[in-house]
């Protein structure tokens, strides 16, 4: 009887305990998803974030944009190109070692598209070569259409300019835009476009050579240099 009784009480202390063990349990919050800086350089995945820059220098790029670095700014790009808006536009910016500007109908570097400036979505995904970054004032929240390709790494521009994608195929085409701030002739975008558009490529698109990159060129633009100057507003 009396052990009956013991193992009875030990029940009732156990459910009695219960209760507030679960009430002093914190949740477990889960850690946060980490963005990976891959990106993937095979065009036939996920063609819907994939830009197609037809340039006037007879090259084709492709540009793998990521939403989970910079959702916003993405889709602004996407926006833009699906409206034809950077048809014909040239690269107003071009500084060797650097970067190739463009993205402002005006051409001047002061224009922009008629949507509403973006606030800011900087990452830690670095300025490698290649990568495209969109361009902006001297405050942060007014990135609009204007984006710019790094010629070499500029790693002194991470988390501060919005860095939405990379240059997976046709970098040949970037190296070769016509340097200048404006160039004496510029060189255009013929034709922005998603690749899942399917839209044919422009008349007369010949391919281009690809450019050497020599040990010189690669010392000439360190990553712990500044660049000559920042890209500016749009």
């Amino acid at each position: 009887m009396i052990r009956r009784f013991l193992a009875l009480f030990a029940i009732f202390l156990g459910l009695a305990a219960t209760p507030a063990l679960a009430k002093d349990k914190k949740p477990i919050t889960p850690p946060p998803v980490a963005m990976s800086a891959y990106v993937d350089p095979d065009p036939t995945h996920d063609p819907d974030n994939i830009l197609v820059l037809d340039l006037s220098n007879g090259g084709r790029v492709l540009i793998r944009m990521m939403p989970s670095w910079a959702p916003n700014h993405v889709e602004r790009v996407k926006t833009l190109a699906k409206q034809g808006f950077y048809d014909g536009i040239i690269f107003h910016r071009v500084i060797e070692g650097f970067m190739a500007q463009t993205g402002d109908p005006t051409g001047t570097g002061a224009g922009g598209s008629p949507l509403p400036d973006l606030k800011a979505e900087f990452n830690y995904m670095p300025h490698v070569r290649g990568t495209v970054s969109m361009a902006r004032t001297d405050q942060p929240d007014t990135a609009n259409s204007q984006f710019f390709i790094v010629f070499f790494p500029r790693f002194s521009l991470d988390h501060r300019y919005t860095n939405f994608g990379r240059v997976i195929s046709g970098m040949e085409a970037v190296d070769a835009i016509a340097r200048g701030e404006p160039p004496a002739n510029p060189t255009r975008i013929l034709q922005a476009s998603i690749l899942s558009d399917n839209r044919p490529q422009p008349a007369g698109q010949v391919p281009i050579a690809p450019t050497v990159i020599t040990a010189d060129m690669l010392n000439n633009s360190s990553s712990d240099s500044p660049p000559p100057s920042d890209p500016p507003s749009n």
